[in-house]
């Protein structure tokens, strides 16, 4: 079976695309091949990457990538994971298919450390809610 290829994409390819690409590979690997990149690749984030570990996911490994890095991969579905404060959403022309889900921006987040982390962690939860949700009921199969 030809696994769909998913390719998650933010603006920095630090927080939210990095925390998608990682949980959607260890929990729906078997089906779908995950990916991310960003218009404006920094690093993966040390938050990020702590946050997901509390869940068992390992992302530490990855590292952000462009949206050049990926040009004329053909992909299933592209995934732009925009903050609807911002109101824009990257695109990615070899995709099949493209939607949106609005996800607060983690490195938008303020406080206290304990303050932004539990923020990260939120943002977290929600990917991987929607994840379950999306990808478990076979939307794409």
């Amino acid at each position: 079976m030809k696994k769909i290829r998913v390719l998650f994409i933010c603006t920095q390819n630090a927080g939210r695309s990095q925390m998608a690409e990682g949980y959607l590979r260890a929990r729906y690997g078997d089906r779908h091949e995950a990916f991310s990149a960003g218009t404006n690749p920094t690093v993966v984030s040390r938050k990020a990457i702590s946050v997901m570990k509390e869940i068992g996911v390992d992302i530490s490994g990855q590292r952000s990538k462009s949206l050049s890095d990926l040009a004329g991969e053909h992909m299933n579905l592209a995934v732009a994971l925009c903050s609807s404060a911002s109101g824009l959403c990257p695109f990615y022309p070899f995709a099949d298919k493209t939607i949106h889900r609005n996800f607060p921006d983690p490195g938008a987040l303020s406080g206290s450390e304990e303050e932004v982390m539990e923020g990260i962690r939120e943002i977290r939860d929600q990917i991987v809610s929607w994840i379950d949700t999306f990808f478990s009921e076979g939307k794409l199969d």
